[in-house]
């Protein structure tokens, strides 16, 4: 049996529903679809995704990635996504596994390897899709093998050496761009961080722009290349993405949830989260739920 099987069968004993799955690990997911006509619309945070079965295909602004079992998509930041599995039915469901890092483990992972990378000066996307290899996916199958009383110790270890993969492999620009401080890509990266964690404000983006010390003009020119879409695009589509969760997770209903996010308005807001979704927001909720 090759790895990717090995680390599929880890993955089946969870007994996944359809949807989004925890693990023992608390950053390893796993999303298992039985349909493959549906578009999702989503926020990806930092992450590590590999496919164990089927395909899939994402959209980031005009970006496009398709991908299956032979590659792995990686993401250095958050990133507003739609994504469509591809090959998908109830006898073969997609099943795919989802690594989470944070920032700050990126730069430890360089501190404590003593990694020498070439300084990045150019602003590049976030995200790509690489040839996955057996060294990073025998990491992968070290991480889940790992027993329950093991995990608090030995996990971070082991994204740590997953992490060292992905830094030293392909030389992965994604990643390495952020390892420099005063680099256009680490700014931006900051950045996102500030609105994630104001998610509930209403703030201006120059106000961003000038909290991470960049001009307005550069900060939305460098925002929209490592994003793929723009600073007020993105805030829109993480506050809508966040309304979902409180009508979905909270109960709050439509008015409360549109409130709490920013919006003045009930109606804009049913229209923007309308087009966004597909769905008005009483729709969509209902067959979330369902």
């Amino acid at each position: 049996m090759d790895t990717l099987s090995k680390i599929k069968e880890i993955v089946n004993k969870y007994d996944l529903e359809e949807g989004l799955n925890k693990t023992n690990i608390p950053f390893v997911k796993v999303f298992k679809s039985s349909n493959s006509s549906e578009i999702l619309q989503s926020v990806y945070e930092p992450s590590l995704f590999l496919i164990l079965q089927g395909s899939k295909k994402v959209m980031v602004g005009d970006k496009i990635f398709e991908y299956d079992s032979s590659s792995y998509f990686i993401s250095s930041t958050h990133l507003a996504v739609s994504g469509k599995t591809v090959k998908a039915s109830k006898d073969k469901p997609f099943i795919s596994l989802q690594i989470a890092f944070k920032e700050d483990e990126i730069f430890q992972a360089l501190n404590e390897f003593s990694l020498a990378i070439n300084k990045i000066n150019s602003t590049n996307f976030s995200a790509s899709i690489y040839r996955l290899d057996n060294d990073l996916k025998d990491c992968v199958f070290r991480l889940l093998s790992l027993n329950k009383i093991d995990i608090d110790a030995l996990s971070k270890l082991y994204l740590k050496e997953i992490l060292y993969r992905l830094l030293v492999s392909n030389q992965n620009k994604e990643l390495q761009q952020l390892a420099f401080i005063e680099s256009n890509s680490y700014k931006i990266s900051k950045a996102i961080t500030l609105i994630n964690e104001n998610i509930y404000d209403n703030f201006l983006v120059d106000d961003i722009a000038k909290e991470v010390n960049m001009s307005i003009s550069s900060f939305h020119k460098n925002f929209k290349i490592v994003v793929g879409i723009s600073p007020l695009q993105y805030i829109k589509k993480i506050k809508l993405q966040e309304a979902k969760r409180l009508m979905t997770l909270e109960n709050m209903d439509i008015s409360g949830a549109s409130f709490y996010v920013g919006y003045k308005s009930c109606s804009q807001f049913s229209r923007e989260y309308s087009s966004y979704f597909g769905m008005s927001p009483s729709k969509h909720i209902k067959s979330l739920r369902d």
